[in-house]
């Protein structure tokens, strides 16, 4: 049971990443790495991520930047319609991934990663 003073544990993000998307062993490597994870408290429906990430996805394209596995992660927010979805990222030097969850934080159903323009300092 959770009072007022506790929040809920933090989800086992790595062993979450399985074959959602391409990108999730990259994404495991780079937590086993060090990398940083954060996951919000704010849900969204599936449909509003996957057409602000679809957005996101032609920017680095247009830019010149990598993605991985976003335009995967975008048709798995589709399939999810209105659902409840949770969000979150893994930061690491080279990368930045970002989690997309069920509701409660208990399901990874996507993830997808874009290349960091400038690496972030060790």
């Amino acid at each position: 049971m959770v009072t007022e003073d506790q929040h809920p544990p933090q989800p086992d993000i790595a062993a979450m990443l399985t074959d959602q998307t391409s990108v999730c062993s990259a994404a495991r490597d780079a937590i086993a790495a060090g990398g940083e994870v954060t996951v919000w408290d704010g849900l969204a429906p599936a449909s509003r991520h996957a057409g602000v990430y679809r957005g996101r996805l032609r920017s680095v394209e247009r830019h010149g930047g990598t993605a991985l596995g976003l335009d995967e992660a975008i048709q798995i927010l589709r399939q999810q319609g209105d659902e409840p979805v949770r969000t979150g990222c893994i930061t690491s030097r080279y990368w930045a991934f970002t989690l997309f969850l069920n509701a409660d934080a208990t399901q990874l159903l996507a993830c997808g990663g874009v290349k960091r323009e400038t690496p972030k300092e060790p």
